[in-house]
Order: C-alpha cells, then sequence, then structure tokens
C-alpha cells in the first residue's frame, strides 16, 4: 500500500512540503487540506501583491539574526535549505527572482501570482490533491495511522500529516494541537504600525524619512530604518521592525507607552547643538522656513519648526536661544504618546505558536506525536518585515518533505 501525506493548510509552506514530499517520492500520495475557499491568499498580498519571496541574506549567522524569535531553532533548520537553495529552486521553475535595493527579493515580473502559477504547477505535475473548505478539527493517532476529523464531519485516514496551517491569534485556537500533547507560546501581534491618535503629525500622512531611529521610552527596544506618517501615526519598516522585536513586551503594555523619534539617524542631541553654530553662521540671512540643513521633507520642517514655536519667516541669525534648544530636541529627540496598533495591510504576522522545544529542528517532526510534522507561522518562529517569514515557511516545507519523503 502506498503511504500518504495530508498537509493541512494551503499557504506558502504547506504548498511547499506538499510538492516537494510528491517530487522526491513519487509513490505518496499528498493531499491538501485547506479550511478557506482560497490557496496561497498570503502570497497574493504579500510585498503589495508582488510576493516578496525572500531577502537577499545569504550567510545563515547574519539571517538568523532578522528573526526576533526562533534563532536557535533557525541556525539548525537553515543549513539543509537556505536563501540560496530557494532562489535556485524557484529559478529551476523559471522564476528568476530580483534584488531590490532594501535586500528585499521578488519575481522580476513583479507578480505575486508567478509564484502562485509556479507552486499550482508544481502541485499538478506531482498529482497533489487539494481539498478546499475543509477545516480540520480534531487530530489523532490510531496505531500507526493518524485520523483526522474534517468540518462536515468527514475522516480522513493519514500516514503523515505536516501541519502548516500558519498563526493563530487566540490561544483556544490551538486546542485540537494541544490535545496532542503540544504546548504553545501564547499568541500575541507582531508586525504592526503605531497608533497616535489625535496627535498633529497625522496631518502629514504619507510624508516618510529615509533614515530615522524610534526608541520606546523605559525599555531597550530601538531600531532605525526608513519612517512613514499615515493618517493614524506611524508606519514603515523602522517600526515594523520595533512592533516585532517588541511584539510580547508591547502587549504588555496593552500598546499604551512613549517613544522617542530621531529625525536626524546621523545626529544625537549632543552632536547637532555642537554643529548647530556652524549652520547657523551658513545660513544667518536665510529665512529659517525656507529650506532646512537635513534633507527632511518640507512639510516635516515646518511641521517641527511650528512644534518648536518657530515663526519660518524668521532668520536662522534670529533665531532665539529657547526655541532653538526646543527645535534641537524635536529633531533628534521628539517624544509621542502610542495608544494602539493597525495590522500593517494583510501581512499579518503571531509571534507565539508550538513550542519549537516540542520539534525536532532537524526534520520538523514533532517529538511528542510521530509522523505529525509542523511548517510556517504555527510554529513559535517570527522574523522581521523583508521576506523573512516566507524564507522560514519554504524552509520548514521543504525539510519536512525531504523527511516524509525519505521514510515513506
Amino acid at each position: 500500500m502506498n503511504k500518504n501525506l495530508i498537509v493541512i493548510g494551503g499557504g506558502a509552506a504547506g504548498f511547499f512540503c506538499a510538492v516537494n514530499a510528491a517530487r522526491m517520492n513519487r509513490s505518496l500520495k499528498v493531499t491538501i487540506v485547506e479550511k478557506t475557499s482560497k490557496l496561497l491568499s498570503k502570497v497574493r498580498v504579500s510585498g503589495g501583491g508582488r510576493c516578496n519571496v525572500t531577502h537577499a541574506c545569504f550567510e545563515i549567522s547574519n539571517l538568523v539574526k532578522r528573526y526576533p524569535r526562533g534563532t536557535n531553532f533557525l541556525k539548525k533548520t537553515f543549513h539543509q535549505f537556505n536563501t540560496t537553495h530557494c532562489v535556485t529552486w524557484f529559478e529551476e521553475r523559471g522564476v528568476k527572482l530580483k534584488t531590490e535595493a532594501d535586500g528585499r527579493m521578488f519575481s522580476i515580473t513583479d507578480n505575486s501570482q508567478t509564484i502562485i502559477d509556479c507552486l499550482l504547477r508544481e502541485a499538478n505535475k506531482y498529482g497533489v490533491e487539494i481539498v478546499m473548505n475543509a477545516e480540520v478539527k480534531s487530530l489523532k493517532r490510531e496505531g500507526e495511522e493518524i485520523t483526522l476529523q474534517v468540518s462536515g464531519d468527514k475522516v480522513l485516514r493519514a500516514d503523515y500529516v505536516c501541519v502548516a496551517c500558519g498563526g493563530y491569534p487566540k490561544s483556544t485556537m490551538f486546542d485540537w494541537l494541544t490535545r496532542l500533547g503540544h504546548s504553545i507560546e501564547s499568541p500575541v501581534p507582531s508586525l504592526f504600525t503605531f497608533n497616535m491618535p489625535n496627535n498633529s503629525i497625522t496631518a502629514l500622512m504619507g510624508v516618510s524619512v529615509e533614515k530615522a531611529t524610534v526608541k520606546i521610552i523605559g525599555s531597550k527596544l530601538s531600531d532605525e530604518g526608513p519612517l512613514l506618517i499615515t493618517h493614524w501615526g506611524l508606519s514603515g519598516p523602522a517600526i515594523l521592525k520595533l512592533s516585532a522585536w517588541g511584539a510580547r513586551e508591547l502587549a504588555d503594555k496593552n500598546y499604551h507607552f512613549n517613544m522617542l523619534v530621531n529625525w536626524l539617524s546621523g545626529h544625537n542631541e549632543q552632536s547637532l547643538r555642537e554643529n548647530w553654530q556652524t549652520l547657523r553662521n551658513e545660513r544667518s540671512s536665510q529665512k529659517i522656513g525656507n529650506r532646512n540643513p537635513f534633507n527632511l521633507p518640507s512639510r516635516l520642517w515646518v511641521y517641527l519648526l511650528n512644534e518648536s514655536g518657530i515663526n519660518e519667516d524668521i532668520r536662522w541669525a534670529d533665531l532665539p536661544g529657547k526655541e532653538q534648544n526646543k527645535l534641537i530636541k524635536n529633531l533628534t529627540a521628539q517624544e509621542f504618546e502610542v495608544k494602539g496598533k493597525t495590522t500593517f495591510k494583510e501581512e499579518f504576522v503571531t509571534c507565539g505558536g508550538i513550542k519549537l522545544s516540542e520539534v525536532d529542528a532537524n526534520t520538523m517532526q514533532s517529538k511528542l506525536a510521530p509522523n505529525v510534522f509542523f511548517a510556517g507561522e504555527i510554529l513559535d518562529v517570527d522574523g522581521i518585515t523583508g521576506g523573512f517569514n516566507f524564507q522560514h515557511a519554504w524552509t520548514s516545507g521543504w525539510i519536512a518533505a525531504k523527511v516524509i519523503g525519505e521514510a515513506s
């Protein structure tokens, strides 16, 4: 009798496990069970509909530093399948990837459909069966078999199961897995933007700064990168990275905290103060509002002048000391109160999931339930924005596929 594998979840990790297992072992019967009516939905929306496949980070020691949770686990998994393998895998199937200035990698078509079509072609080529609108309610081991209770009182049986259903926002949603004996790290959101209701800066929505530093007051959390002002607060890579590293700490604060923004990443308050007299002397007769010496967007500069009580028609030479000090402070350490968060587009990521100590990093197999494997975001692994969560999905899916393919 041929062995069969059921993959729970029709996302990136699930598809990668299914198509690779079916390719590596042609006698294995592979079925993807997806609870919704959509396949690869995160692949479709990621990167603004372009699919940020991975990140041009080819050294494992650097790659693992992009994951707030799961670093030691990933040191093992990335030795088997990493960015280099990922790029090769897609290129061998006619999907060429390109690298953008910030390191993110996309298909040269700039269209996520290219990635979706590639995975669907592989599924079709190797006879992967896909069952839609089928939510798995329970998972039980019965002798050598694993029994899956699916919505509509349907029962499926498998020799191997790979759980790749993505992250869950609530602990209770993991109940069908905790009944297997697994424990979870409680889920909290990661990759979110900061809400600052009724703050005057939101009038500048759409304005961005190429490199700013953001620090959470009263914590060690700090990050730098592009910063975007939105109609609800602050977003952009600097904020998203900070939200990932601080996912648990910020949840404990109930997303109510104060932060400092340094709009001039190359300076701190002290260094700017030391350079200020030179700036004044060079521009002494010019109106301060006309142009700023820091290359900041003009709307942001005028806003910072207003916040510092400075009339934009005043000449640099006539700038009073008190207002000057306030401007220096606002440029390098402007304080904002954050009250709440907003999910970043549809690219929601959850921090938390199946405890990594209960999964073998070399095989992706459960240490508690033989022949049950895990892949993707269901595990307590998450990366910062930029293609890192997809890389973990491809890696974990591939390892599970290899082990199942060789065993059956």
